[in-house]
């Protein structure tokens, strides 16, 4: 017979005593870990975030749609009050998603969620998730983000095409390409936890480091580009973090083996270091499968040579 542990929960709040000081900064400091369970690639952009005379607890960026996220946590069982400040937040800071992490989603809670997430006019979509620690034995506990309340077309179809009516020919080709590439990604080398393609010409990806991001995207010209892209909110550290990675662009470029655009972007404050290829969505299907195994491999090197790199920035 196997020898199986015993699984058992633990009360959050012997792990996080408060709120405010302990969980928040945590669950901002991991907001990665709240993404891989919604399939959302999320990137922290300011805790406390003001909404007249209250504060979001975090707002961070999907990085796949570039939607501004509302997340506001409660260690108890949710409340009234609790759900007017989510309808404050997502108004105010016109999120795209909205997540409410609470020890325990009371039913009538639930209820409101999916009427929001029924439309009404908006494309605002919201999220219930519970916070679990479970143990096995006498293990470390392990953080489990359970979702209970969500979108109807959730981890499926693209929000935007099941609510922003019939899509163009090349919208719908370009929701293609991408979805086929972010499963890739996801499925066999464990890069992203993205799900749904977007009916865009460009996707982005978490590299672990705020204001650092891969992406690929049919760029102007008719060229495929696969990028490091580097926005930390501020012109100066942009420009020092550029500077950077450029004084290593021999090393770079030899790691990665073919030579790299530098674009510092003038007269905006990001800047960007890219691979191009020739390639438009409009071409057959067969060199679309062609620039998708390109995309696949410069992200996966990107990911290898800037990440270190980056990370020490």
């Amino acid at each position: 017979m196997p020898d199986l542990g015993t699984l058992k929960r633990i009360d959050p709040r012997t792990v996080w005593p408060r709120e405010a000081q302990d969980f928040t900064p945590w669950l901002a400091a991991h907001i990665e870990h709240l993404g891989e369970a919604l399939g959302l690639e999320l990137e922290l952009v300011d805790q406390e975030s003001p909404v007249g005379d209250f504060s979001a607890d975090i707002l961070a960026r999907d990085l796949g749609t570039g939607r501004p996220v509302v997340v506001e946590n409660q260690l108890e069982p949710t409340d009234h009050s609790h759900l007017g400040q989510l309808i404050t937040y997502a108004a105010g800071l016109e999120a795209g998603v909205v997540i409410w992490v609470c020890r325990e989603l009371r039913e009538e809670h639930r209820q409101a969620l999916d009427w929001l997430n029924r439309g009404h006019g908006t494309t605002t979509e919201f999220f219930g998730v519970v916070v679990e620690l479970l143990q096995i034995d006498g293990s470390k506990p392990a953080v489990n983000f359970r979702p209970v309340a969500f979108p109807n077309d959730w981890s499926r179809r693209s929000a935007t095409a099941t609510r922003g009516g019939n899509l163009t020919s090349k919208q719908q080709r370009y929701q293609q390409f991408f979805q086929q590439l972010i499963d890739e990604l996801r499925e066999e080398h464990r890069f992203t936890n993205a799900r749904a393609g977007q009916p865009q010409n460009w996707y982005s990806f978490s590299s672990g480091a705020r204001g650092f991001t891969y992406g690929v995207s049919f760029a102007s010209g008719g060229r495929v580009r696969a990028e490091l892209y580097i926005d930390t909110g501020d012109a100066e550290d942009n420009e020092a973090a550029f500077k950077s990675l450029h004084d290593a662009r021999e090393d770079i470029e030899k790691e990665i083996g073919e030579s790299l655009e530098w674009e510092a972007l003038e007269g905006k404050r990001a800047s960007r270091v890219a691979a191009y290829r020739d390639g438009a969505i409009e071409d057959p299907d067969e060199k679309l499968e062609q620039y998708r195994a390109w995309a696949v491999e410069r992200m996966l090197l990107f990911q290898k040579v800037f990440g270190p790199r980056i990370q020490k920035l």
